[in-house]
């Protein structure tokens, strides 16, 4: 059987290996830059988080986050590992569920994937970016930009999103399956730095903190997060905001963005902390008060928001004066104005609706014969490796049932 598999990223990579576990079938992997994985050599900031031990339908989001349940129920992060390991790679497991490789760079990865993939005589097509596809009499035709053509018996669909436009990031993988009549979803950058009013992030460029954010508008919450935040020239970045960037990209107008700064101590704990100081330590300066749990720079920068004198004696500071302090610490509210672009997002928030696929092997219900995996459906996960380990396993799902090996899965 003659399989085209548009793309060569991760979940392109991950449907030609599997389809070509038979070698009665032939792939052949189209893919528009030079080089196939080149979006992937950028994941993980070049280290490549290539999955979460922790993966489950619960971290993922779309029309119907319940979609991706089959594929990772057939293919989760331990069946990912043994599969890399099959490979050759080795991976390192950090506490938090995130799994590297070994060698603590992306390259491996793509090396692993593209040399397997030559050992078992899969064909890739670089530097060709598809510009349409059709079926026509039982085939799928597929035209590149110059005009070359192919016919294939099945067709997958791999392109990924427009995230990272940088590196790769397009909308091809939609339009094409919307000429095939699958609707697409609107797009939003995901896992993605924060926009805020910048005049209390500004002054902390470059510096790191842990904190608990949520997102408010009029008081209501709409999601929260926890983890590492980066302060910016043009607001926020970090884990801890990547989580929470997907609700805020499509939030609308009128949100803010809430900082709980030593997250792991409520108000009183910071108050009583403050008066221990004061008491301990009377002749020290107001901008020494934080010294010993918060970093110095937004210790500072907390005061002149609470307008708290810098050179006040601590002595001289009331409770009320440390109440004013405590409360800018749990609530350190940066107005939200927007996210950064699809050239900075790690992840595309929408795509393609999986109410037009089988989600038991990724078969388009409108047109027997073509697949989609990865970003371009309507699946994205959360900052930690559940994308790719999404990318993984949809890509191995697509690849073993357009190549009539599904029972290979079970």
């Amino acid at each position: 059987m003659d399989i085209g598999i548009i793309g060569g990223g991760a979940s392109g990579l991950a449907a030609a290996l599997s389809a070509r576990e038979s070698l009665d079938n032939r792939v052949t992997v189209f893919e528009r830059q030079n080089r196939v994985g080149r979006k992937l050599l950028a994941t993980g900031n070049g280290r490549c988080n290539l999955t979460n031990r922790n993966a489950a339908p619960e971290h993922y989001h779309g029309g119907d986050p319940s979609f991706a349940g089959p594929a990772l129920a057939r293919f989760g992060p331990e069946d990912t590992l043994r599969w890399f390991a099959s490979l050759g790679l080795v991976t390192r497991t950090e506490p938090s569920g995130r799994v590297y490789p070994l060698s603590d760079t992306a390259g491996s990865v793509v090396d692993v994937l593209r040399l397997a993939l030559e050992a078992r005589d899969g064909k890739t097509v670089c530097a060709l970016p598809v510009a349409h596809a059709e079926k026509r009499g039982g085939k799928f035709l597929v035209a590149g930009a110059l005009g070359e053509e192919y016919s294939f018996d099945r067709l997958i669909v791999a392109c990924g999103g427009m995230a990272g436009a940088r590196v790769g990031g397009v909308r091809a993988g939609y339009d094409l399956l919307a000429g095939f009549g699958h609707a697409v979803t609107d797009l939003r950058p995901s896992l993605v730095q924060l926009r805020t009013e910048n005049t209390w992030t500004r002054p902390l460029k470059g510096v790191r903190t842990q904190a608990r954010l949520t997102l408010e508008r009029n008081g209501a919450v709409l999601a929260t997060a926890e983890g590492e935040v980066q302060f910016a020239d043009y607001g926020v970045t970090g884990p801890g905001v990547y989580d929470l960037s997907r609700a805020a990209s499509t939030a609308g107008p009128g949100c803010a963005v809430v900082l709980r700064l030593l997250p792991e101590m409520d108000k009183v704990d910071i108050i009583q902390y403050m008066i221990n100081k004061r008491d301990d330590f009377p002749d020290y300066k107001a901008e020494n008060i934080l010294n010993g749990a918060l970093h110095n720079s937004i210790a500072r920068t907390v005061l002149r928001r609470a307008q708290i004198p810098q050179e006040a004696r601590l002595w001289a500071l009331s409770d009320g004066a440390l109440g004013q302090i405590a409360e800018t610490l749990c609530r350190y509210e940066l107005p939200l104005t927007g996210t950064l672009g699809f050239e900075d997002a790690q992840v595309t928030a929408g795509g393609t609706e999986t109410s037009g696929f089988d989600p038991e092997t990724l078969e388009s219900r409108l047109v027997p014969g073509l697949y989609a995996c990865g970003e371009v459906l309507d699946v994205d996960g959360d900052c930690g490796g559940y994308n790719l380990q999404w990318a993984w396993s949809s890509g191995r799902l697509a690849g073993l049932a357009a190549g009539g090996l599904l029972e290979a899965l079970s």
